[in-house]
């Protein structure tokens, strides 16, 4: 992929490269710097626990100033803040989000309430003797902690082949150490020259990147694809990229006038804006069909104004027909 984004650019050397942290392997970041590039990436989770105690001291803390959209004066910014962490050569941001915060704590009482069920019905089968083989009991414990391994790690299971019984107990030490570092995030660069906010803002950029795959998903229905020839399974991917440089030219050109908004927005607002066909029976048997397009609404003619696009979809289409 590096060679490939050399290529097109037409440049060696010198790029920032900002990569998710699935991507944060020693081994990826040395090809990155090999090839003469900086990374920008977010550290691994248990990367954190190095820094608990800077996580928790309340001292150093700069908080991220991020403006609400001009048009949505109302719309509320997750409050973040960042500190600076130097490593040797590389510079580690931590970043605390009230955002993050809930959402840590929602996927973790999600998962672990169903990690919880899942025991309990194994538990369940186990005393009514539907499973009975020792070694299939051991293996299903250990389906359940491969099947959730972000809770099974903070309970510790046994299964006593003498009392028939499937045990658990909280390993309270974990998990309330999990729970110190809810809402925060580390991440890593090489870039010395750069200050916190800017780190922060251009890792933010990746919400773009995964802003443009929601799109090609949904609406543009990349996938699923149902085509069994490759030339046609091109062009239907390239129709959705196609479609996706529209939707984003639209977006800016709305942006360059000042209405801050998405193109689910748009989509939303023309979406009472219909081409329809009015049916009015005549005399001698006959049918009067109008094709035609809708009133558009306030709303439909400041959006078709900025897109430099004529309010009436059509002309007024009129067809005879015998009943």
């Amino acid at each position: 992929m590096l060679a490939v984004l050399e290529q097109r650019t037409g440049r060696r050397g010198g790029a920032t490269v900002v990569v998710d942290r699935g991507m944060a392997f020693a081994e990826n970041l040395a090809q990155i710097q090999a090839r003469g590039h900086h990374y920008i990436v977010a550290g691994r989770p248990a990367e954190r626990h190095e820094h608990v105690a800077a996580f928790e001291d309340e001292a150093g803390w700069t908080a991220v100033l991020r403006t609400p959209s001009p048009r949505n004066p109302g719309q509320k910014k997750t409050h973040v803040v960042i500190k600076r962490a130097v490593r040797g050569a590389e510079v580690q941001i931590l970043c605390r989000s009230d955002g993050r915060l809930e959402k840590d704590r929602a996927i973790r009482r999600t998962h672990e309430q169903r990690f919880l069920d899942a025991l309990t019905k194994l538990q369940t089968r186990v005393a009514r003797g539907r499973l009975r083989a020792p070694a299939k009991i051991h293996e299903a414990l250990g389906r359940l902690k491969a099947r959730f391994p972000r809770v099974a790690r903070y309970y510790a299971l046994a299964y006593d082949d003498a009392t028939r019984a499937v045990t658990w107990t909280t390993q309270a030490a974990l998990k309330t150490r999990a729970e110190q570092l809810d809402g925060t995030y580390l991440l890593r660069t090489d870039r010395q020259d750069l200050s916190d906010e800017e780190i922060w803002r251009l890792y933010m950029l990746l919400t773009r990147v995964e802003a443009a795959f929601r799109a090609m998903k949904s609406p543009l229905l990349e996938r699923p694809i149902f085509h069994h020839l490759e030339h046609r399974v091109q062009t239907h991917i390239f129709l959705c990229v196609l479609a996706y440089h529209l939707l984003v030219a639209i977006e800016q050109r709305c942006l360059d006038h000042g209405v801050h908004t998405s193109w689910a927005t748009l989509r939303e607002q023309l979406a009472t804006h219909h081409v329809l066909t009015v049916v009015l029976p005549a005399t001698q048997g006959r049918t009067l069909r109008i094709r035609k397009s809708s009133t558009p609404e306030p709303i439909h003619h400041e959006i078709y104004r900025i897109l430099q696009l004529s309010p009436e979809l059509m002309k007024p289409v009129k067809t005879w027909t015998p009943t």
